[in-house]
């Protein structure tokens, strides 16, 4: 597996095919809330597995001085792999090398445990984005 961040029209194109693949198709996340105003100002990531076919992606972007993860997801038959803790220790590199010491997301609830163990904190209520349950969580770096 290899996380790169995206410097291609390729890369950005298996970004997106894996992001509308997890969240359009699999989660019915309306096409025009997934892609949206934030692409052009984002630093993208894409996972590739070992026989080079992009399997995972997420974007990042700084919020009034904080890092902040999106669209963090893996294709179905990568999950429990590694796959999400290599896009997230990409992330979280990449936000570290840019001087950002607190990174935030937005995440579906059902992946809580995921980022818990990543040592992401829970720093909101739940709340609806997408038609999909969330909870804001944030950690230093």
């Amino acid at each position: 597996m290899e996380v790169k961040i995206v410097n291609s029209e390729q890369e950005l194109a298996d970004a997106f095919d894996v992001r509308k693949t997890v969240f359009i198709y699999e989660q019915n996340v309306p096409e025009e809330e997934e892609i949206d105003q934030f692409e052009s100002e984002s630093v993208h990531f894409v996972l590739y597995d070992d026989y080079g076919k992009a399997a995972g992606a997420g974007r990042f972007r700084v919020l009034d001085g904080v890092g902040k993860g999106e669209r963090i997801c893996v294709l179905k038959e990568n999950r429990k792999t590694g796959a999400g803790v290599a896009v997230m220790n990409k992330i979280e590199d990449y936000a570290s090398s840019k001087g950002i010491r607190t990174l935030k997301l937005n995440a579906q609830t059902h992946a809580i445990p995921f980022y818990s163990k990543l040592g992401y904190e829970t720093i909101s209520d739940e709340f609806m984005d997408a038609g999909i349950p969330h909870k804001t969580m944030k950690k230093s770096i």
